[in-house]
């Protein structure tokens, strides 16, 4: 009898399983995939938003597509119970599916600031395709946009917003925006960048309640005036779907706590993506990165893992990277670590900022602001990802970015990172498309 995968979510983590799974075994195994939504790129949403692309270019596999790589699915259902002892899943209309192994993919969900009318019919998110069809069919040219929440989510959408003629009001609880991303002088400079094409920023603001307005939404503040808004998006954060995991005896934290073989604490289970807490690159520590590189490594390693092969993980980087209006804004690693030794770069008059985070002669973490027609900045943006991922020794050369943070480059050659990067692959060969030999039976 043919090994039986059952993948559990179709988002970055869940697909990029079955696609590895189809590349290692050509269709040898069947594969189950249960999922609430058609599977989709939560990624491109932003992109639908300012209508660059139709809704049509927003889903990623199609039936026809899951139907070559010879995948059963259970579309629209939702996983109600896990009982690894019996090697079963129950979906929340009772059916039962039994597999071999299984990958948890379930992702994460919006979560709204806990304020009175946080759940009026006129409060959105910007997380699910539903939501984001809410919020399109809400903007109109000179509509007051109101976002609470200045952080990596706010930011995916902003440039969406204006472009679509929007005023923007930007709401954040924290002292300064972008608080889980970059520092007190890069938020301030990318503060000043917003006001410069028109955003409206207001930071330590303490909302104490939503009102319904006559068709808009007013927001009461513990502090200072009212603000009416003619569309509100939460972007106050996001939660992994583990809830329906209860009782099921699989050990979790923050997420799905998984080795370095991306296995949970019970027999024949993985996790990947939003859902799992998995060794961070740079610490070593236990950490949920709820990014999309790290949903596909982690969906190509369990998926190769589920296959048979024996692919040890390194870990994930903690990354962030975004762009708003023509800015570009990333941070590395462990950019935070009170314990390092850091180096900063401000040069105000190109809206660049650096800052360099050290153990020992080892980069471990960074952050990069600068114009995105910078060259400085386009080209530094990798080569300090390459740096911190790949932990290189760089000797002599660290004290020649503590003069010249903004040269990067030389470092960079010198270091042979690239060496390094080449070869690390997640699987130890390239992607490739799954090829179903129509010889193999279904």
């Amino acid at each position: 009898m043919p090994p039986r995968h059952l993948i559990i979510g179709a988002g970055t983590a869940g697909l990029n399983c079955v696609r590895t799974i189809r590349e290692e075994d050509g269709g040898a195994s069947e594969i189950t995939l249960v999922a609430a939504e058609r599977p989709y790129s939560r990624m491109v949403l932003p992109y639908y938003l300012d209508r660059s692309i139709a809704e049509s270019h927003v889903f990623t596999a199609t039936a026809a597509t899951l139907a070559t790589w010879k995948v059963k699915t259970h579309i629209g259902r939702k996983a109600a119970g896990l009982n690894p002892q019996a090697n079963a899943l129950t979906l929340d209309d009772g059916t039962t599916l039994e597999y071999d192994d299984c990958l948890i993919a379930t992702g994460s969900r919006a979560v709204k600031a806990p304020v009175p009318g946080a759940d009026l019919p006129g409060v959105h998110s910007f997380w699910t395709l539903e939501q984001a069809r809410a919020v399109v069919a809400g903007i109109a040219p000179g509509s007051h946009v109101v976002m609470v929440g200045a952080g990596f989510i706010a930011f995916t959408i902003l440039n969406s917003i204006l472009s679509l003629g929007a005023r923007l009001t930007l709401v954040e609880i924290a002292p300064r925006i972008l608080p889980r991303m970059v520092d007190d002088a890069g938020a301030a400079l990318v503060e000043t960048w917003l006001k410069k094409h028109g955003v409206k920023i207001l930071t330590g603001a303490t909302l104490v309640r939503i009102e319904e307005a006559r068709g808009k939404q007013r927001l009461r503040f513990k502090k200072g005036p009212d603000l009416l808004a003619d569309l509100l998006i939460m972007a106050t954060g996001i939660k992994p779907n583990l809830e329906w995991l209860q009782g099921s005896g699989i050990r979790m934290n923050h997420g799905i706590l998984v080795d370095d073989h991306l296995r949970a604490s019970v027999p024949n289970v993985y996790a990947a993506g939003d859902v799992a807490e998995g060794k961070d690159g740079v610490t070593g520590l236990p950490a949920v990165h709820a990014i999309e590189p790290t949903a596909m490594e982690h969906g190509r390693v369990a998926g190769a893992n589920m296959a048979g092969r024996d692919v040890t993980y390194r870990g994930s980087l903690n990354m962030n990277i975004v762009e708003v209006c023509r800015l570009d804004v990333a941070s590395f690693g462990a950019w935070d670590d009170p314990n390092a030794e850091t180096f900063t770069g401000l040069r105000p008059e190109r809206s660049a900022y650096r800052k360099l985070c050290w153990s020992g002669d080892r980069l471990t973490g960074a952050i990069i602001i600068g114009q995105a027609g910078d060259v400085w900045t386009t080209n530094d943006v990798g080569m300090l990802k390459g740096l911190v991922q790949t932990a290189v020794r760089l000797g002599v050369w660290k004290e020649y970015l503590r003069r010249n943070p903004f040269d990067l480059k030389p470092a960079f050659i010198a270091s042979r990172a690239t060496g390094q990067l080449l070869p690390q692959t997640i699987l130890g060969r390239p992607s490739r498309a799954p090829e179903i030999p129509t010889t193999v039976s279904p």
